[in-house]
């Protein structure tokens, strides 16, 4: 639920005058977008003391989820956000893209800096493209809280039947409170795939050194006073010194989500952010055994003592043995446990974050309960093995860290750090190492692994050090920029205003060229795969070879940017528009949206 950081908070024009719709409008024989109002409309209530936005949305339409943007006076903080489920767009320049068809929902959590009422302005940025290969300009509105209706029900976004589809929308409902939340995923499947991730990571923590002495001291106390202990009578007693052990974390979770929901702002600032990053690096290294962390070491005696005294083999013995060993054993894991407290701080939910820990208990206490039951007979053997798995926490709280930077520093520079993190850990699993000829089993697949960790390591870090951003594609800029190379032979002249356009416009006619005008923006995806793949082409090139080519750039979406649109009817780049060599503009040549070589070739074919 991290919000997306945005570059562009550009105010957009009044209503289009004249839309490409309109019978006045010279460019009427060419079908074409609606003007964005009429698109997007936007609708926001308070419901049980959380602002509602929602976007009803054209059909043919779509609204880019990484493009809503939301700023506040200094007066507000954001504590939660959450959005409806969107679906991905495979873009062919950027990749996969989330993006909203029909609906889309924001739910906000907001609290006062200043103790009083919250009752500021929001500002609202969005942006969208038609589905035929136009984008809009960025459009930011703003929400006076104060005006906003107030619910107490669920939201339901009212439909303009004459404009908007009455396709239900296919995205679940936002939630209306945290409990809303949690209650909402008791009866999906988002709680138990927390619960089952928790649980994995508790197993896996089981196999670290840090779990390991629980073992011996659950052997011991199963014993009792000699008594024969069958094996149900076992796994009973395992149960509750591993219940015992869950408890205690289960209250480190709760008081994690009680706490949660007052550090969510903090978590909006760097430093902050930065902090907490430091502090997993600082842990990661204790897993790679640099420092260990314990308990002092009179405070660790007198619960030592204390344990010791209690009657082995009786479920109250065993129980505060659990509780104990908890707290003896635990700072051990200090490292791990810290991540996901944060992680349940973050959410802010106390019943999430005690079902979370807890289940995570119960994931470290699978091995306690084999052994319990099968009376000690199973105990594993502690090895090198373990220090590994140990080392592969190191690796993750490291990428953790990260994790978080990511927020707050370049894409290129993230990009580096995985990389650097993955070619030490690759380093440390031997990639570099000859493998010996007797080699087997374990140690080849670790090897395979490690190798898999350098290749691509070192495909991150080439992106990074070349400007890549992407984790997925980390060398995909590297093809789009050579595909653009193809391009520069063919050259346009850019303008940004009337004049400047007009001044070429008498330079073509003068010179009896024909022009063409490519209206252009660079958040405009459609103008960027235009520029690719069909002005690269060649024969594109050679029959564009005589004519006056101006690029509109409309990126600013300033005063300029409005008035060159307006006066050519254009709601959204990209727009190609055309003069012959008389200097008489070709409305019915016209083209919008991205054009193939081959239909662009026999267009211009007659201006020629």
């Amino acid at each position: 639920m991290v919000a997306a950081l945005m570059l562009f908070l550009l105010q957009l024009s009044a209503p289009v005058q004249a839309g490409l719709f309109d019978n006045a409008n010279p460019f009427a024989s060419q079908k074409g977008p609606l003007p964005v109002e009429q698109v997007y409309l936007l609708d926001s209530e308070q419901v049980d003391g959380q602002v509602k936005l929602i976007w009803t949305i054209q059909d043919g339409y779509y609204l880019y989820r990484d493009k809503i943007e939301l700023s506040y006076g200094t007066e507000v903080a954001e504590l939660n956000r959450s959005y409806s489920d969107a679906v991905q767009k495979d873009d062919p320049l950027f990749g996969q893209v989330w993006v909203y068809h029909n609906q889309a929902l924001v739910n906000l959590d907001l609290t006062s800096t200043t103790g009083q009422p919250v009752d500021s302005k929001i500002s609202i940025t969005y942006q969208g493209c038609w589905d035929g290969g136009i984008c809009y300009p960025p459009v930011t509105t703003t929400v006076d809280l104060k005006q906003l209706p107030v619910s107490t029900a669920a939201v339901t976004p009212a439909t303009d039947t004459a404009q908007v589809s009455t396709a239900p929308a296919t995205y679940a409902p936002l939630a209306q409170s945290e409990q809303d939340r949690f209650a909402a995923m008791i009866s999906g499947s988002s709680l138990l795939l927390t619960l089952g991730a928790f649980f994995v990571a508790g197993l896996a923590l089981a196999l670290t050194p840090c779990v390991f002495p629980m073992i011996p001291i659950l052997s011991s106390i199963i014993a009792g006073q000699g008594h024969r202990t069958t094996a149900m009578h076992g796994f009973m007693l395992s149960l509750v010194y591993v219940l015992a052990v869950a408890v205690t974390y289960t209250i480190a979770g709760v008081i994690a989500g009680l706490f949660g929901e007052n550090l969510q702002a903090a978590f909006q600032n760097a430093w902050i952010i930065g902090l907490f990053s430091f502090v997993f690096v600082l842990l990661s290294l204790s897993m790679f055994g640099f420092y260990e962390l314990q308990l002092p070491n009179a405070l660790q005696s007198r619960l030592n003592n204390l344990s010791n005294s209690q009657k082995g083999g009786s479920v109250m013995g065993v129980a505060i043995m659990g509780l104990l060993s908890a707290l003896i054993v635990g700072p051990c894991m200090a490292a791990p446990l810290a991540g996901a407290l944060i992680y349940i701080g973050q959410t802010g939910d106390p019943l999430l974050g005690g079902a979370a820990l807890f289940s995570l208990s119960m994931g470290m206490g699978v091995p306690l309960l084999i052994v319990g039951a099968s009376a000690g007979k199973l105990l594993p053997k502690a090895g090198v093995w373990m220090e590994s798995v140990k080392a592969g926490f190191g690796v993750m709280l490291l990428l953790l860290a990260v994790w978080m930077l990511d927020r707050v520093i370049d894409d290129s520079i993230a990009l580096l750090l995985y990389a650097v993190i993955l070619l030490v850990a690759a380093v440390y699993m031997k990639a570099l190492d000859r493998l010996q000829d007797e080699a087997r089993g374990w140690r080849v697949f670790w090897k395979g692994i490690g190798v898999v960790l350098l290749l691509y390591g070192t495909l991150l870090f080439v992106g990074g050090m070349t400007g890549g951003t992407s984790l997925l594609q980390p060398l995909k800029h590297i093809a789009v920029a050579g595909s653009a190379q193809a391009s520069t032979e063919m050259h346009f002249v850019k303008v940004t205003n009337k004049s400047q356009l007009d001044q070429l416009l008498a330079e073509a006619k003068a010179q009896n060229k024909p022009v063409l005008l490519d209206f252009y923006a660079d958040w405009c995806v459609a103008c960027v795969e235009l520029d690719l793949f069909t002005f690269s082409d060649a024969g594109v090139q050679q029959g564009l070879s005589g004519f006056s080519r101006i690029k509109v750039d409309v990126t600013a979406n300033d005063d300029d940017a409005k008035e060159l649109s307006r006066d050519y009817s254009v709601i959204g780049p990209p727009a190609l528009i055309f003069y012959d060599r008389a200097g008489t503009l070709q409305a019915n040549m016209t083209l919008i949206g991205v054009i193939e070589p081959e239909v662009f070739i026999n267009h211009i074919a007659r201006l020629r």
